[in-house]
């Protein structure tokens, strides 16, 4: 038959492993950059590509704006289609 082991509460604190170190303070906030696109031509009779790319950047009406991060993703997205969309300068 097997045995069980009984274990007290110092048994249980000395497996614990210790204590990590709090973690140091949160760095400040920087501000990131953002660019406005305008969605301004239709996407019909485009390839399915260029309209999966407007999906992607979210777009959901013709002559919508929305702002996105300006990362270098975003940037070749609006380079993929500069004929639909167009970056708005503030």
């Amino acid at each position: 038959m097997a045995e069980t082991k009984k274990t007290t509460a110092a048994a249980v604190e000395a497996k614990a492993a210790p204590k990590k170190a709090a973690k140091p303070a949160a760095k400040a906030a920087t501000k990131v950059k953002m660019i406005r696109i305008q969605y301004y031509r239709s996407k019909n009779s485009t390839p399915f590509k260029h309209k999966a790319v407007v999906k992607g950047l979210g777009f959901t009406r013709l002559n919508q704006i929305v702002e996105r991060v300006d990362t270098e993703s975003t940037r070749g997205m609006v380079k993929a289609v500069p004929h639909l969309v167009r970056i708005v300068e503030d």
